[in-house]
């Protein structure tokens, strides 16, 4: 089901996943498309990934920092330029997501919704209306609206929202200015083109609503014309943590944990979210497609979501960081030369520090996924990987002799069992490396690893002989 085209309103995807919005960081001050931002898109289409929601940008005038624009003309030849590009590298749809957001300064003051006046609101409707037209005039397939984590219209949608008046308070009050939002833009942009929002399916803050204040959230957005519902979680300011001299940055809490759960948490972490907000939806007679994310790293997870209708399409950002090619490969059946994720979020940590988002198994000198046609897999020295496993200060401490390749080795795949289990994948490490050190582990259990390299095509060597370990 994965690789059956799906359809929303004018918008055909070639198959069901989605790259989210991301930060990249790659933007200037001037807020225009630059060369790396085209590269970076351009690739994403090259490996097929259904629907790719380039990061947002914003649709107001006030200065924004490092990040993309699209509040006035201005802007239009480098996002038409961007948007013909992805087209041209593959079969991808292509949309903006677009954004406003709040003041906020390096001393830790931040504005907050109550602050803003009648005039100020209705000005923010009529922001997203304009930028929404133009996203279309530059050739998008379509725009999301972002109302998610900790910026203006999740501010709004939010159980803290402070303001007393009819858009605070309520739920049917915290909706106004999203519906008001949503419905303009329709106005604007016509039937016949796509329009999707991302909101939080969870805050994951103290008193911030959850599910249970998803769901109807949800039916009223689709209600109002929402084309597909894209949902995330956390991301807020109420827990972000403050760095002298930093300004305050929604990620670094716990709600920000929730948002990019790391590797320790469980695969599929944030699915339940999606699958209540679907069934609300469904329950109300609806039938909007509902965007899936949080950690979907396999295909068999994938179809998993798909089958038991957790979601209709599924989102998968960092897994695409990791490996753009990921959705050509599980098509072409080649799943075993998929460079996985690991979620140690340093592409999250990177963001965090103001730094330019890269994945920490791409090549460095590289600084980009690689690209390769090669088919020819590493393979070990005529000694073998000759893995050894050491326990030490708690910890399994694994270490092997290189793999050689005709183009170069990208990476190894560590492989862990517990006893006479299944070995998995349990981490990957850069090519440059013949280390691992395993701290997730418990004494007198018995463990068994293995290693398998990768070359940039994903081409997988043999796997080593298993070593086992276990902790005194």
């Amino acid at each position: 089901m994965l690789f059956q085209p799906f359809p929303i309103r004018s918008m055909l995807l070639p198959n069901r996943l989605v790259l989210p919005a991301m930060v990249t960081r790659l933007s200037g001050e001037d807020g225009v498309v630059n060369a790396d931002i085209k590269t970076r898109y351009a690739r994403f289409a090259k490996g097929e990934v259904g629907l790719i929601v380039v990061e947002a940008m914003a649709v107001h005038t006030a200065k924004s920092g490092p990040l993309l624009r699209i509040g006035s003309d201005e802007f239009v030849p480098g996002l038409t330029e961007l948007a013909r590009l992805c087209h041209d590298a593959g079969p991808s749809k292509v949309v903006p997501q677009i954004i406003h957001f709040l003041k906020i300064s390096r001393s830790g003051w931040r504005q907050t919704v109550d602050m803003l006046s009648h005039q100020e609101i209705d000005d923010i409707v009529e922001a997203y209306g304009t930028a929404a037209v133009r996203a279309r005039r530059c050739g998008f397939d379509g725009v999301e609206l972002h109302m998610a984590h900790a910026y203006t219209l999740s501010s709004f949608l939010s159980r803290v929202n402070p303001r007393k008046d009819e858009y605070g308070g309520t739920l049917e009050n915290r909706l106004r200015l999203p519906v008001r939002v949503l419905e303009r833009v329709r106005s604007l942009v016509g039937n016949d083109f796509p329009v999707g929002v991302r909101f939080l399916g969870e805050e994951c803050i103290r008193n911030g609503y959850t599910v249970l204040d998803a769901g109807p959230i949800a039916v009223r957005l689709a209600g109002a014309g929402a084309d597909y519902l894209s949902l995330s979680a956390g991301g807020k300011f109420e827990d972000a943590r403050p760095i002298p001299g930093e300004p305050l940055y929604p990620y670094t809490g716990y709600s920000g944990d929730r948002c990019m759960p790391g590797n320790q948490y469980p695969d599929g972490a944030n699915l339940y979210i999606a699958e209540a907000v679907r069934a609300a939806v469904h329950a109300a007679g609806l039938t909007t497609p509902v965007v899936a994310v949080g950690k979907i790293p396999t295909r068999e997870l994938a179809e998993r979501v798909v089958a038991h209708e957790k979601g209709d399409l599924v989102g998968m950002a960092r897994a695409l960081l990791a490996d753009p090619d990921l959705p050509r490969k599980w098509r072409e059946g080649r799943e075993e030369t998929v460079v996985r994720c690991v979620y140690g979020n340093v592409c999250k940590a990177l963001d965090e520090n103001f730094r330019k988002v890269t994945c920490t198994l791409w090549p460095k000198a590289l600084g980009r996924a690689p690209e390769s046609h090669d088919v020819i897999a590493p393979v070990w020295p005529q000694t073998g990987p000759e893995l050894r496993a050491e326990c030490k200060d708690g910890r399994v401490l694994l270490r092997w002799k290189s793999a050689s390749d005709n183009e170069a080795i990208y990476g190894y795949q560590v492989m862990r069992a517990e006893g006479d289990g299944l070995l998995l994948h349990h981490a990957s490490v850069r090519g440059s490396s013949t280390r691992y050190e395993d701290a997730r582990v418990l004494g007198g259990q018995v463990y068994r690893y293995a290693i398998r390299p990768y070359d940039l095509a994903g081409n997988h060597g043999p796997m080593s002989p298993t070593v086992r370990a276990t902790l005194s």
